[in-house]
């Protein structure tokens, strides 16, 4: 079945999940929904106004599901839209077809999941998260809802990082940690003990910077 994937958010990060999900086959066509661009078109792809044109789009059958592509700048807009959204319009998910995921590992609604990613047994992704290239989750470790994980991010087992969380660029997060919502882990962090005051870290150990 040929489906049509409407993408909020038409910049830099809206146009690379739009690659991915016409290239690795995953939807048939893409149309924008932006509320920073009075442009009528992105790479070819039809922008069919803001976020207040999107129920009435769906309902003149435009498109059939929805991602959000906002960027860890702007985590909060993107938590609110898709409450706005949710259980009103469908949404879709990318899961690049280079990354492996276990049989029992769970990616739920609004998700992508760039090229070459790992995600190992009983671990959940949950809403309206992206993990970008090259991530590793292990095995029973859990990402909450709206977060952002950067290139090669890795995680070892039994870890929950809560919602709205960023974890920067090869970060590394080991085993039975807990990392509080709304934290973000700078490039090359490596998490040794669970976080439960949200803030930036960085370092190896990580330590509270602000």
């Amino acid at each position: 079945m040929k489906k049509t994937l409407a993408i909020l958010g038409s910049g830099h990060l809206g146009q690379q999940i739009a690659y991915y999900a016409i290239s690795d086959s995953h939807y048939s066509n893409v149309v924008f929904f932006d509320d920073f661009t009075s442009d009528k078109e992105r790479n070819g792809y039809a922008i069919l106004g803001d976020t207040d044109n999107v129920e009435q789009a769906y309902l003149n059958n435009a498109f059939d599901e929805i991602i959000i592509a906002l960027g860890y700048k702007h985590l909060n807009v993107k938590k609110a839209l898709y409450e706005r959204f949710k259980g009103v319009i469908p949404f879709g998910k990318v899961i690049h077809s280079s990354s492996w995921v276990d049989k029992t590992a769970s990616i739920n609604e609004g998700c992508v999941i760039y090229p070459t990613c790992a995600i190992d047994a009983n671990a959940v992704i949950n809403a309206n998260t992206v993990l970008n290239i090259g991530c590793t989750i292990a095995h029973d470790s859990v990402i909450g809802k709206h977060c952002f994980l950067s290139p090669r991010v890795a995680l070892a087992g039994f870890i929950n990082v809560e919602e709205m969380c960023i974890l920067g660029i090869n970060s590394t997060i080991i085993d039975n940690i807990i990392i509080v919502e709304k934290t973000q882990v700078g490039g090359g962090t490596v998490v040794t003990k669970s976080i439960t005051k949200s803030g930036l870290y960085v370092g190896n150990p990580h330590r509270f910077i602000r």
